[in-house]
């Protein structure tokens, strides 16, 4: 896992409203995936929350950019979505989209998160 550091430094060349909210839902993340390998992605510009190496044991990634941040998750297509918060058209991933701290829906993003858990353990056999 990378030094608070390195993520402050990798999120610094975004706003102060990408910085703070990438900050919080980074929290959100390593409270509802226990043991959780964190992963700075510097090419794809992305943080990356994973189980290992392979793409299926990926359970979400943190995308932040000048428009704002997304929080993607892996097989989002198959989460169950209640609050409507998952959005993209691809055949597999989806995300959050968070133009503001508004957006920051704290119990809504924190269900996705174990839907999201629950997914990854059973599509490994864990």
């Amino acid at each position: 896992m990378p030094e608070i550091q390195a993520i402050n430094n990798f999120l610094a060349e975004y706003s102060e409203d990408v910085f703070c909210s990438a900050l919080q839902i980074r929290e959100l993340i390593l409270k509802n995936l226990p043991s959780v390998d964190e992963q700075i992605d510097i090419n794809a510009k992305m943080i990356a929350y994973c189980y290992g190496q392979k793409y299926t044991e990926l359970v979400c990634v943190l995308i932040p950019s000048k428009k704002g941040l997304k929080l993607g998750f892996n097989k989002g297509i198959d989460l169950p979505d209640p609050h409507n918060l998952l959005k993209g058209n691809g055949k597999i991933s989806r995300y959050v989209e968070i133009k503001s701290k508004e957006d920051i829906q704290i119990m809504p993003l924190t269900t996705l998160l174990k839907e999201a858990f629950n997914a990854y353990q059973i599509r490994t056999n864990r």
